[in-house]
């Protein structure tokens, strides 16, 4: 993230294409399941602006995308507690008893 950053071009290109990549993989979901939102978690989820650079390529891939068309309805976002909302989620499920 620093190197592409601070303007390292092959450090770039490949943040470029994990957000491709991104988009493709969530662009399978939402045309299997059709979420109103993603949300995205763990520790890749810590970069800065990945939620709306996966959001902003939806419309290349997704089937009711394209010119003319309604906008992406399906938001995707960061989770709120960021890459510990796992843990924070299975701490809630663990019995008070114990």
């Amino acid at each position: 993230m620093r190197a592409a950053g601070s303007g390292d071009a092959d450090a770039a290109a490949t943040l470029a294409r994990y957000h491709d990549r991104l988009a493709r993989a969530l662009t399978s979901l939402i045309h299997v399941l059709d979420p109103d939102v993603v949300v995205l978690g763990g520790g890749m989820s810590n970069i800065p602006g990945l939620p709306e650079a996966a959001y902003a390529l939806l419309p290349r891939y997704l089937f009711a995308a394209g010119a003319g068309s309604d906008p992406v309805a399906t938001r995707i976002v960061r989770a709120t507690h960021g890459d510990a909302s796992g843990v924070r989620g299975a701490a809630w499920l663990w019995p008070a008893t114990q």
